[in-house]
């Protein structure tokens, strides 16, 4: 005697030739579709958000503002570039910041700092700058030295002159009403982040080192902004289906296979994370060509409710 199991009953051998024909149809019908929706999902292809083509085209806008702006009032934007020391890096990422000022029409006002400055000077200086009616954004270049308390620092800048979720928007991803988990809580990127989503009227989780079972908070999200600096943390089975997948780490890993000996991944695995995600920025060529661009569009805003007035 043989019994065969259904989602709903036990059936007995001895029923009818034309049911166990039926049934037999059932089946492989059942199967079929099963199959079918395997390969459906395996197939699945994330849109991957270009940070590169966003960015570029929040540049060209940027331009023809100040343009109008400076024939319009007689008046660039200004934004204080502000750097401690002399870090290769930090004076390279500066100098670009610097640049791009320049390819705008942005006038960048620049800031530099020793490396030994104490802290209450450069708290100083931000707060002067802050005064100043010239000045439409600040970026004070990280990292600071040891001597320097960042947080303390960052914290004396207006909030008007900081911060944005520009990629999510111009991608067309709502926020509104949505659940969204920021993985990390640094004061760079995770806390602003979560914010910025707040305003939007987003409903925010924190995701840190000491979140007790992360992968269930992250599988709830329609919105990850993964800021954690932990290479591919994020496994696509963490990943909500259809989700939203902002990728700002940026970590070198070892690859024997490129002339470096190295290549930069992210937080989330991005390949698993195209086969479940609606959306995803890579790395590189996602958030970080957004940089820049933001940093300018901000200076810019803060122009623009100063100038004229």
């Amino acid at each position: 005697m043989y019994f065969l199991l259904t989602p709903s009953r036990v059936l007995h051998r001895r029923d009818s030739a034309a049911n166990r024909q039926k049934r037999a149809s059932d089946w492989w019908n059942l199967d079929i579709s099963v199959v079918v929706a395997m390969a459906l999902h395996v197939d699945h292809k994330a849109t991957i958000i270009d940070g590169k083509a966003i960015a570029q085209t929040i540049r060209s806008e940027i331009a023809s503002e100040v343009s109008t702006l400076i024939e319009k009032y007689g008046k660039a934007p200004g934004l204080a570039v502000v750097i401690v020391g002399h870090r290769k890096d930090s004076q390279s990422y500066v100098s670009m910041k610097r640049k791009a000022c320049c390819e705008v029409g942005i006038k960048s006002i620049d800031i530099d700092l020793p490396e030994q400055v104490p802290e209450a000077e450069l708290i100083a200086k931000v707060h002067e700058l802050n005064a100043d009616p010239n000045v439409h954004g600040i970026l004070v270049q990280l990292p600071l030295p040891k001597h320097i308390n960042e947080e303390k620092v960052l914290t004396e800048i207006s909030i008007d002159k900081d911060g944005c979720i520009e990629l999510l928007k111009r991608s067309g991803i709502s926020i509104k009403g949505k659940r969204a988990v920021v993985v990390g809580r640094s004061n760079i990127v995770g806390l602003p982040v979560s914010l910025l989503l707040l305003k939007e009227d987003a409903t925010v989780t924190v995701v840190h080192s000491r979140t007790e079972d992360p992968e269930s908070m992250i599988r709830e999200a329609d919105i990850v902004i993964a800021a954690a600096g932990q290479p591919m943390m994020i496994k696509g089975s963490w990943i909500k289906s259809g989700a939203a997948v902002i990728d700002v780490g940026t970590n070198a890993v070892d690859d024997a296979s490129r002339k470096s000996g190295y290549r930069l991944v992210g937080d989330v695995d991005f390949d698993q994370a195209c086969k479940v995600a609606g959306w995803v920025t890579p790395v590189p060529g996602g958030v970080g060509p957004m940089t820049v661009a933001m940093l300018l569009k901000n200076t810019l805003d803060g122009a623009k409710r100063v100038i004229g007035q």
